[in-house]
């Protein structure tokens, strides 16, 4: 497969997965929850979805294990606004290698990105 495809894939993933989880989900466990990193397959069957968790140990552990529940309803919901032939299986994972001031680079870097395809139309 195209790695071009599968990148662009990924984005659009991670994009979608963040609106989702961080604007239509109501629940207040994955408040401290930002996807940092999706990697898809090469056949685009799976996806690994890294996710940043904040907050103590036990707090970060229902995080994602409330994630983990709702892969089918995120799932589903990708394949409603997206027009891909086959939705990817999730399989979501804490992303470890972030320092402790790594949280916000991720959202300084993703602020960056957006603000600059909102200024050119």
């Amino acid at each position: 497969m195209d790695e071009r495809r599968a990148q662009k894939v990924s984005e659009t993933l991670r994009e979608e997965l963040t609106e989702i989880i961080g604007f239509e989900m109501a629940d207040p466990r994955l408040d401290l929850v930002d996807i940092t990193d999706v990697r898809v397959s090469p056949d685009l069957r799976h996806a690994t979805v890294r996710v940043a968790l904040g907050g103590d140990r036990p707090t970060q552990d229902q995080a994602l294990e409330t994630l983990d529940r709702a892969k089918h309803f995120l799932r589903r919901e990708l394949a409603r606004r997206l027009s891909f032939r086959r939705v990817p299986e999730l399989h979501f994972q804490a992303d470890t290698d972030l320092e402790p001031g790594g949280r916000l680079e991720v959202l300084l870097r993703r602020a960056k990105k957006t603000q600059g395809k909102r200024e050119n139309p």
